[in-house]
């Protein structure tokens, strides 16, 4: 069974990567789940800039402090390394929570399987337990072609990539006008300071000297809402570390060096 190239790191979640095709997988199915154990232990997961609104009533949003490339936005469902406050060990959700498209797409993501061919291809993890010659779920394939469960996934990756450009985009004016700052975030708890380095976050002072038509063009296009949903989404992570503490999963000091993203 040949496997996507792996030139580069599998992103976050996925442990191989494996093209769709009727030939290999005509009998495959794909199961739901009301577990989500591929997001236990983990803390930061990628969001679009589309799901800030939504996102920044939950957790907080920072961006990843990259040494090469972009940054990417993150949604911090946990303060510490190992740490998701919202599902327990078993991947059950504990508490309603927004749970982001990168996660949701999982086992499915949109690759590409050669470097001279700028084509994506619908590929899935075979590690993954929800795909596979199963009794139950919903084929994805019918008589040799794409079955409306498989078109759904292909729809929901293809719309993910779109997100992706526009957060792109989001990222790229963010840098451009020099707003990205190295972001600090300190809790007291039990008379201790807890402090939160490793990641990016908007200069509100920067952001006040930028030019008043840059501004009005940036509240018409939303964008200036986009910023603002990330920057008040910060005071949640008071919140955040409140629930680690009450889970027992709050951090010793010696912790505090690792970054968040």
């Amino acid at each position: 069974m040949a496997s996507a190239p792996k030139t580069a790191p599998l992103p976050l979640f996925y442990k191989d990567l494996v093209p769709l095709n009727t030939q290999e997988h005509a009998n495959y199915k794909i199961r739901s789940t009301d577990k989500a154990t591929w997001l236990v232990n983990t803390h930061a997961v990628p969001l679009t800039v589309e799901e800030f609104p939504q996102a920044q009533r939950h957790f907080p949003i920072v961006f990843s402090a990259t040494a090469t490339g972009s940054s990417v936005p993150l949604a911090l469902m946990g303060m510490n390394e190992g740490v998701n406050v919202f599902f327990d060990d078993d991947g059950t959700m504990n508490t309603p929570v927004y749970v982001p498209a990168y996660a949701r797409r999982y086992p499915f993501m949109l690759a590409r399987l050669s470097q001279d061919k700028p084509d994506l291809s619908l590929c899935f993890d075979p590690a993954s337990e929800l795909v596979g010659e199963f009794e139950d779920g919903r084929a994805l394939f019918d008589n040799d072609e794409p079955s409306e469960a498989c078109q759904q996934m292909l729809k929901f990756c293809e719309n993910f990539e779109n997100a992706g450009t526009r957060t792109q985009n989001f990222i790229e004016t963010i840098e451009k006008h020099d707003l990205f700052m190295n972001g600090e975030l300190t809790i007291e708890s039990d008379g201790k300071p807890f402090t939160y380095r490793g990641f990016k976050m908007i200069d509100e002072n920067k952001l006040r000297e930028v030019r008043g038509d840059i501004l009005r063009e940036w509240n018409r296009n939303g964008m200036l809402a986009l910023i603002y949903a990330h920057l008040f989404s910060l005071e949640l992570v008071r919140d955040i570390f409140g629930r680690q503490v009450s889970q027992g999963k709050a951090p010793s000091l010696e912790q505090m060096d690792a970054p968040v993203n």
